[in-house]
């Protein structure tokens, strides 16, 4: 016996079927970076993506160092003695002195009210600070693998990364731009040539952030040397 189709379910055939190519099509434009394609509306939205690997190029260097004994002018006096050894071993390092901050002294008393009384702590911790800033950000790497030298001269160091700058972003911000966008054309011409329609001019483009990244997942950002700069672009185009 031969099956005939009820003809008033046709119509409901045909729109299932169209959603179910929808769908597939849907997904396959999901990979080349198409955000919203509207065929209909004669427009699709892609993003595209920039990366770029630099280098830092401002390096701050934090050198906190600490002295500490129950007679405070002794512990000045220890203080005052690593004061010098910092300096004198940035100098050898090759900085000049306008790349050198000399922090403000902080005075502990851990027998005053708010920090309590024991006989079992040292009454007096001296904190001293020597901040450097410098564009050199491959001496600060060096200098950074030779400070064990100032731990041997009895310096009590609380070893700190140093902070690496990216800030050239300006430089490099048109490029990239340019970059994303060209990315964003490619996904675009792409869904063009899937969907048969032309692919008309640009009606509306958004650029998001930059983002500066360690080029290494591993590491953290502001201690990283080696960068990445990211930007995404999101534009839409008309179709013919």
């Amino acid at each position: 016996m031969a099956f005939q189709l009820d003809k008033s379910l046709l119509p409901a055939v045909v729109f299932g079927g169209l959603i179910a190519a929808g769908l597939i099509g849907a997904g396959a434009f999901i990979g080349s970076g198409v955000v919203n394609a509207q065929v209909g509306n004669r427009q699709v939205t892609v993003r595209g993506v920039a990366e770029r690997d630099v280098v830092a190029d401002l390096a701050v260097l934090n050198l906190s160092f600490k002295a500490a004994n129950d007679d405070l002018p002794t512990a000045q006096a220890q203080i005052d003695r690593d004061l010098g050894l910092v300096r004198e071993f940035l100098r050898r390092q090759g900085y000049p002195d306008d790349q050198i901050t000399i922090g403000r002294l902080q005075v502990t008393d851990t027998r005053a009210r708010e920090y309590g009384s024991s006989d079992n702590v040292v009454r007096y911790i001296l904190s001293q600070n020597v901040v450097v800033r410098t564009r050199d950000v491959q001496r600060v790497a060096q200098t950074e693998r030779a400070l064990n030298g100032l731990v041997r001269e009895g310096v009590q160091l609380d070893f700190a990364s140093p902070n690496y700058v990216f800030t050239r972003l300006n430089d490099v911000r048109p490029s990239m731009i340019a970059e994303a966008t060209a990315s964003a054309r490619t996904g675009a011409e792409q869904f063009a040539k899937d969907s048969g329609a032309p692919l008309g001019p640009i009606r509306q483009a958004t650029q998001g952030s930059f983002e500066i990244l360690a080029r290494e997942d591993i590491d953290p950002e502001p201690s990283s040397l080696n960068k990445r700069v990211r930007v995404v672009a999101t534009v839409t185009y008309q179709l013919r």
